[in-house]
């Protein structure tokens, strides 16, 4: 057998966002850290992140409030001990990308006293939320790119996608079960390349990408939680899939998100004729929590036929809102809209994936040597629905813990010389790839008919009922002819589709974001959905 290693490094990190890259760079004081993107460095969820991060810097504030909302738009769901952890480590965690360039936006200084401009999102009881404008993520992942691009100690490998994680009992290697690299598509190259390291860590986000409609960047499809599946960690609450209520709706930009700040600063969402229905359904309006402000949505499209319903903030004076939301301001300009006059419209679209692979407080997974964090993982954070600017947040303060940890344990791991190359000798190229696009299509229509907003267990059935034939044509495709980009990450769309309805399929309540006809109420205790793998020998 072939022992090859094609790239050797102390840590691999998949994934390339906030939590991989501020990883990253806290390890490359000490480490050799190499950093895979499936496409350029900052295509990612992160650069796309319009609202902000939320911590506690304002003195009427306090970190008991933060742990509060987060707990109450998570469902009853979240756990209590890893909201606390989070919220804790918030400011010093953003304290850390001040200090390495990150500009947020400040108020007009007060006695001499700078202070950050904080505003608020729905499910926040205070102004707590730090931004750039309305381009937060794109501040932090330009800054953290170019810093670990001038780092001696961090390669960054560009459009390389990670196959499968390479693990010690698979290919021979006595001693404790552990992760030692992972196979590597090089999409230049057109080949499968081999990554040896001593800790590997899965940043690789989350899975909107089963959605018809989704507001995530093409890239979100699944593939850390699907290859820690096959590699034996647990998942946990995939049923829980964040729909964000505010997506335009237009046919050239049908993944444009209108953040989450714009009802901060006081837009409303409106029906056709121009009546607000926000307050029929919960008495904070506009800033409830995603889960029932998208739901809300969805109700009065079916009941009354709509295509879409409406945001409004031209009550606003014109130069407050290109002051704040500039991007958003500019980019509706070039698709007819004027945001200080117009209503906008907009649709509910996937957004984010709550669940995940299940880690500690430092991000170790069930496998030793293997992280996961940011939105790949699950930390008991984000229960039923996450909170809005939670979700940066995560990324940073796990990017901070998992790098403690590992500073400290890998001084006693070994790095494995050579690992088995990858055997292409029994695929052929294939000529029907026109099957990979059928299927992924096909896909993400059902997942959105049958597994959307509102649910019903036949609809899950049926949804289940596909999966299973899908996964037969792919495992068949995947078998015998080479690998392609798209086939990877269908493969790992089904899979994680998969795990998706088993999850919903669980769980015998409507809870967050997570609304089922068939039960519509809670049940009066709030447990995860916890989903465990069965290895083959």
């Amino acid at each position: 057998m072939t022992l090859s290693s094609d790239y050797s490094c102390d840590v691999l990190i998949i994934g390339s966002g906030a939590a991989g890259l501020s990883l990253a760079l806290r390890l490359a004081e000490k480490h050799q850290v190499t950093v895979l993107s499936k496409g350029p460095v900052s295509e990612g969820s992160t650069f796309y992140a319009q609202g902000g991060i939320a911590a506690v810097f304002d003195k009427t504030d306090s970190i008991e409030s933060h742990v509060e909302d987060t707990l109450t738009a998570g469902g009853g769901l979240c756990e209590r001990e890893a909201v606390s952890f989070i919220a804790s480590n918030a400011r010093h965690c953003v304290q850390w990308l001040i200090n390495n360039g990150v500009l947020f936006d400040k108020d007009t200084p007060v006695n001499n006293e700078q202070r950050y401009h904080l505003t608020r999102e729905g499910g926040h009881s205070h102004r707590r939320i730090l931004h750039s404008a309305d381009a937060t993520g794109k501040a932090v992942e330009t800054t953290l790119v170019s810093q670990a691009l001038s780092h001696p100690n961090i390669k960054l490998i560009e459009r390389s996608n990670a196959v499968d994680l390479i693990v010690s009992d698979k290919i021979g290697l006595p001693g404790e079960r552990r992760v030692v690299g992972a196979y590597i598509w090089n999409r230049k190259r057109e080949a499968v390349e081999t990554g040896s390291a001593r800790a590997v860590v899965l940043a690789t986000g989350g899975a909107a990408k089963v959605y018809q409609y989704t507001t995530n960047p093409d890239v979100a499809s699944g593939d850390g939680i699907a290859m820690a599946w096959r590699a034996g960690c647990r998942v946990a609450n995939l049923e829980f899939n964040q729909f964000h209520p505010t997506c335009l709706f237009h046919p050239d930009a049908r993944n444009f998100l209108l953040t989450e700040a714009l009802r901060g600063e006081g837009a409303v969402l409106k029906r056709p004729d121009g009546t607000r229905f926000m307050p029929d359904f919960d008495a904070r309006g506009e800033l409830a929590p995603r889960d029932i402000v998208a739901r809300a949505i969805d109700h009065e499209m079916k009941r009354i036929g709509a295509d879409c319903m409406y945001l409004d903030i031209s009550h606003q004076p014109p130069d407050f809102i290109c002051a704040h939301f500039p991007t958003i301001y500019e980019k509706l300009l070039t698709l007819g809209f004027d945001l200080t006059k117009q209503l906008i419209p907009i649709v509910p679209a996937a957004h984010y994936t709550c669940g995940g692979v299940m880690v500690d407080r430092q991000g170790c997974t069930d496998l030793s040597g293997l992280y996961a964090i940011g939105e790949v993982s699950y930390t008991g954070l984000h229960g039923a629905n996450r909170l809005a600017s939670n979700s940066l947040l995560e990324c940073l303060v796990y990017g901070w813990s998992a790098a403690e940890d590992i500073n400290r344990r890998l001084p006693d791991v070994p790095m494995v010389e050579g690992i088995p190359a990858w055997n292409e000798s029994r695929v052929d190229d294939s000529d029907e790839r026109v099957v990979i696009q059928h299927d992924w299509h096909e896909l993400r229509l059902f997942m959105w008919d049958y597994v959307g907003i509102v649910r019903t267990t036949k609809r899950l059935e049926r949804a289940l009922r596909r999966i299973n034939t899908l996964q037969q044509e792919i495992d068949e495709y995947y078998a015998n002819f080479r690998i392609s980009n798209n086939l990877l990450e269908l493969r790992n769309l089904v899979q994680v589709s998969e795990l998706m309805v088993r999850c919903a399929m669980a769980r015998k309540e409507s809870r967050g974001l997570h609304y089922t006809l068939d039960y519509p109420e809670e049940l009066d205790e709030a447990l995860p959905t916890i989903l465990q793998p069965q290895l083959n020998d």
